[in-house]
């Protein structure tokens, strides 16, 4: 999966549909931010700013800390299994898919965020 396209594509502008997507289903912006925190490790500071300098994927996942617990995401998402997937980037990438159709799903946020 090398050089895929979403790689290149502004975090910015996937942003408002994962947004749209969980408003649809009764969550919050805040909700949105706090699975991006927990995944990335970026501050609301730090999230506005990767928006307003409209980060592609790739520079959006080598400025983030990836959260230790990541790697307890896993299930099936677009098809493919979390957990199967080789490449770093795109697997960062899924988690994060993975995160935001568990909180459309309507999950908790201590099951979302992996909390014991």
């Amino acid at each position: 999966m090398a050089g895929h396209r979403i790689f290149g594509t502004p975090f910015a502008s996937v942003y408002p549909l994962y947004l749209a997507k969980l408003e649809r289903k009764g969550r919050t912006k805040d909700e949105l931010d706090a699975v991006i925190a927990w995944l990335t490790g970026f501050d609301d500071v730090a999230l506005a700013q990767q928006l307003a300098d409209e980060s592609t994927f790739e520079a959006f996942f080598e400025q983030a800390t990836l959260n230790p617990d990541a790697p307890q995401v896993t299930g099936m998402i677009c098809g493919i299994r979390v957990e199967e997937i080789d490449d770093p980037l795109m697997w960062r990438i899924r988690v994060l898919d993975k995160l935001v159709d568990e909180l459309a799903k309507g999950r908790p946020m201590t099951k979302v965020l992996r909390t014991p």
